[in-house]
């Protein structure tokens, strides 16, 4: 498989920590695309938003890692799912299930896209939730085509820093958990990573620091996984 890396940038905070310079230094073959100038993102998507945010991704829905900022742009996995055109699991890790009713309407936010998936697009199959209530770490399964979406709060703060409330799952056990799911699927549709904090949103060095050092790792984890493929 070509593995190339999307990353969104709405926060700007892949900038600020470095991802975007580390992962270029490192050779990565990556493209970052500014959506920070796009009103009506931040936890709730407006429908014109989501419109200009489908139409922005299109030419870049066959790279398999994509970076989508913090977990108030969650809601990214379910406009970049809806290119998927055959049946596929999701694959969801995270502390939050995401699965709520809509707050305002119908408007999409990053507390019900998983919702909104599963009411909007026919060809969702099943989604796999590892999450707080999970009392034993995934053991795997047999997929055809997989969707992996990563929130970084499912990890403790040893780990990751985020601007939700967070769990206590290590680095280690998820990339033990990506790896089995991956081994266990016909086809690995796309691995969508977020869980930052900007500092707007408070987040101190010592937080970058933490975030650029994961994220590297879950980035190497993977492209090492997929290039095998």
């Amino acid at each position: 498989m070509i593995v190339r890396t999307l990353i969104t940038d709405f926060s700007h905070v892949y900038v600020d920590m470095g991802l975007i310079d580390a992962l270029r230094n490192e050779g990565y073959d990556m493209e970052a695309l500014d959506l920070s100038a796009l009103e009506g993102t931040n936890c709730y998507c407006a429908p014109e938003t989501e419109e200009i945010i489908s139409n922005s991704v299109a030419p870049y829905t066959d790279f398999p890692i994509r970076w989508i900022d913090s977990g108030d742009y969650h809601y990214m996995t379910k406009i970049l799912a809806e290119t998927v055109r055959e049946p596929f699991t999701l694959f969801l890790l995270d502390n939050h299930s995401d699965d709520q009713e809509p707050e305002f309407g119908s408007i999409l936010s990053c507390g019900s896209w998983v919702s909104a998936v599963k009411k909007e697009n026919p060809f969702l199959e099943d989604i796999v939730y590892l999450g707080p209530d999970n009392h034993q770490l995934y053991s795997g399964g047999r997929y055809g085509n997989l969707y992996i979406s990563l929130d970084k709060d499912i990890m403790s703060r040893e780990w990751a820093r985020t601007d939700w409330s967070q769990g206590e799952y290590r680095l280690e056990d998820i990339l033990s958990a990506i790896a089995l799911a991956i081994d266990g699927a016909e086809n690995i549709l796309a691995i969508d990573i977020c869980g930052e904090i900007s500092s707007s949103h408070g987040a101190t060095p010592e937080d970058m620091r933490i975030n650029l050092e994961t994220d590297l790792r879950i980035q190497k984890h993977l492209t090492e996984i997929l290039t095998k493929r």
